[in-house]
């Protein structure tokens, strides 16, 4: 994974004042720790970082200039407005080239699977030891022309050599499954609103079908009294 680099600025003021007017300067605050040397509180460009962790990923190598000395790091926590996304803040873990961390490396499932087939993935994620410099931006998992009843465990994930999955072998990740008909959706919906006390209101068919069914019977009734 290639590095971004990033010119950051040493920050003195603290508090939810002081992280506003940051952000307000497009500016994102930031703390760089790790190696058991003292966090380092810092500010990094707003819109050059947006850009690093869109295309670099939750596991972007970012090599953050500041003070005349050189970090590489990667994110360690991110945190985003939940409702306009912009960068709030960000916890930086300092590495360094030939070491391994642990990482979550997100699942990309790519390719058409047989018809009526449902593609589960259970794990959108995995753990994933690596080197800091060579961690994968997502491990990809082809379910091309896959069958009900294929499985791919996490022995199967194919990884960069020297990464290693963190979940047992016969974790299950990505299950094809039988595709639920429009029939067992509808029922299914039905037990869970059930189970909850909620009750359904007629539609218009079902209002129709049984008004028609009242028509019928009342018809046959008074066919018999005749």
């Amino acid at each position: 994974m290639a590095e971004t680099k990033l010119q950051a600025e040493s920050r003195t003021e603290f508090g939810k004042g002081a992280a506003r007017r940051i952000r307000r300067a497009d500016k994102v605050p930031a703390v760089l720790y790790g190696h058991g040397t003292d966090p380092v509180h810092i500010t990094l460009p707003g819109h050059d970082t947006f850009l690093a962790l869109k295309h670099g990923g939750a596991n972007a190598l970012l090599s953050i200039e500041v003070g005349g000395k050189s970090h590489l790091t990667i994110p360690k926590q991110v945190q985003r407005d939940p409702i306009k996304g912009f960068l709030e803040h960000l916890d930086l873990l300092v590495v360094r080239k030939g070491e391994k961390v642990v990482v979550d490396v997100p699942v990309h499932v790519v390719g058409d699977p047989a018809p009526e087939t449902l593609v589960v993935t259970e794990h959108p994620s995995v753990s994933v030891e690596a080197e800091a410099t060579h961690i994968p931006e997502y491990i990809e998992v082809s379910v091309e022309g896959a069958e009900v009843g294929t499985q791919i465990l996490a022995k199967d994930l194919d990884l960069p050599r020297g990464s290693e999955v963190q979940l047992e072998e016969d974790a299950l990740v990505v299950n094809v499954t039988h595709a639920p008909t429009a029939e067992e959706v509808e029922e299914e919906l039905a037990e869970a609103e059930a189970e909850v006390g909620i009750e359904r209101e007629e539609s218009e068919e079902e209002a129709a079908e049984g008004g028609a069914a009242t028509e019928e019977s009342e018809g046959e009734e008074k066919s018999e009294e005749e």
